[in-house]
């Protein structure tokens, strides 16, 4: 490729861990869809027409992030441009997103942050979909600690950008019918690789929009409460309900026999176990429920946000009055250069079953 030929996407960084979690965070199905913006870009996944989850990498995230939409229009000088201002500022493609995970973790260094599944064995309930797309119940030690000893006691969050550490990235996109191209480049002058992945234009998916003022239940909760009621559930697990109640009027304490205010129901093969979450702000932080609420959904569906959970701070949980779940996971923010921080999230949208 020309070196001088423009480029619609290029962006660097010089420890990749961080970019490489999110990207695990969606990464159970192969197949990709990339939408590159001025503030950065997305990766959405799409299984069974019923569940989508999406990774929201904000430009802040690299050390270099230059987007210029025009050049898509001169890597095809064939094509009439655009009248629509809004096509040209997303440029959109696909990619097989195991093939992408693979590139960064040439030299063995993507699994070294938080959410890692590098490196362990896989259990019977990790269902990994017929395209190769990771599993959907992980066990790994989570929350940013583990692999410390790999990462040569770079345990802490704040140190996963600092100098001097970690593999480098630069990544590149001329456009369509044009590969995506990563240089991945070992610290103090060890070795490289260039990697070039194939790309697809994009293809319709599925569109699930959640109306926050349709909203029948909002909760946000540390995920780590959630991370662990799920990782206990038995894989075998077929549907999960998840049932609010009103919490009690501000002012006033709740009456003992209340009903908590968020209730998981998990049904299987061999039984039902119930978990409840009371309205405890050491628990649930915040609880907007008007009348009691019950939705079910096939716990599959719902166990592919586990390394996600793996990986996140805080999660919210909202319902509309469908039943469409959104799964909003807040990222750990590593502290950049200057001391500015660069947060990132993830977030799974999910339709009921129908009963």
């Amino acid at each position: 490729m020309p070196e001088e030929q423009p480029r619609v996407l290029t962006a660097s960084v010089h420890d990749f861990r961080y970019f490489a979690a999110l990207l695990r965070g969606v990464n159970f199905v192969n197949r990709a869809s990339v939408s590159i913006t001025p503030d950065g870009f997305t990766v959405t996944v799409e299984e069974n027409r019923c569940l989508t989850a999406t990774a929201f990498v904000f430009s802040h995230v690299f050390d270099e992030f230059v987007y210029n939409p025009d050049a898509a229009q001169l890597s095809q000088p064939s094509q009439p441009p655009e009248d629509d201002d809004d096509e040209l500022t997303a440029t959109a493609f696909e990619i097989p997103l195991n093939t992408l995970m693979d590139c960064l973790n040439l030299f063995g260094t993507a699994g070294m942050g938080a959410g890692t599944s590098q490196k362990r064995k896989k259990s019977p309930g990790d269902g990994e979909d017929s395209e190769g797309g990771g599993s959907g119940r992980n066990d790994g030690k989570g929350k940013g600690r583990a692999d410390a000893d790999d990462a040569g006691g770079n345990a802490r969050l704040d140190q996963w950008f600092a100098p001097g550490k970690g593999t480098g990235m630069r990544m590149s996109y001329v456009g369509p019918g044009h590969p995506l191209t990563l240089l991945v480049a070992e610290e103090s002058g060890g070795p490289t690789a260039t990697c070039e992945i194939t790309t697809w234009d994009p293809e319709p998916r599925l569109e699930l929009a959640f109306d926050s003022d349709a909203a029948v239940l909002k909760i946000i909760l540390k995920s780590s409460w959630l991370r662990d009621a799920l990782s206990e559930l038995d894989p075998n697990t077929e549907k999960l309900t998840i049932i609010g109640n009103p919490p009690a009027p501000l002012g006033r304490a709740p009456r003992a026999s209340a009903p908590p205010c968020l209730r998981l129901r998990a049904v299987g093969q061999f039984g039902s176990t119930e978990m409840d979450y009371p309205n405890d702000r050491e628990v649930l932080e915040t609880c907007e429920c008007a009348q009691p609420v019950a939705f079910t959904y096939r716990y599959q569906h719902i166990s592919r946000a586990l390394r996600a959970l793996q990986s996140s701070l805080k999660t919210s949980l909202r319902i509309d009055y469908e039943g469409l779940l959104s799964l909003q996971f807040m990222m750990p923010a590593p502290r950049r250069q200057g001391g500015r921080r660069s947060e990132a999230f993830i977030e799974f949208w999910c339709l009921p079953l129908e009963e």
